[in-house]
């Protein structure tokens, strides 16, 4: 949890300062060097039910950076969670469950 408070104080310090995209996770990454992308999309979203942080723009920079990272096929590289046989499905694959539209 501490980790996760230090990479949440630089997220919400680097967004105050005007950054955003890849110059705030580059802040982030600075002050916390052992921040991955799962850490900072968590912290993230901590910061995004935080309600004390009430300005539009930073809740705005930080909800881009965590759904860029969220997206982003890296995040998957740092689970430690998730063994060879939870990988998500291919897109073909899950398409086939799907029903056909008329």
């Amino acid at each position: 949890m501490k980790e996760k408070k230090r990479v949440y104080e630089a997220l919400v310090d680097g967004a105050m300062e005007g950054l955003t995209d890849q110059a705030l996770y580059d802040f982030v990454k600075a002050r916390c060097p052992k921040a991955n992308s799962r850490k900072i999309v968590r912290a993230s979203l901590l910061a995004l039910t935080d309600p004390h942080l009430r300005d539009r723009n930073i809740l705005d920079v930080i909800y881009a950076l965590a759904i860029k990272h969220r997206l982003d096929d890296g995040v998957l590289d740092d689970s430690e969670d998730e063994g060879p046989d939870e990988q998500p499905q291919s897109s073909q694959a899950a398409n086939q469950n799907m029903p056909q539209l008329s």
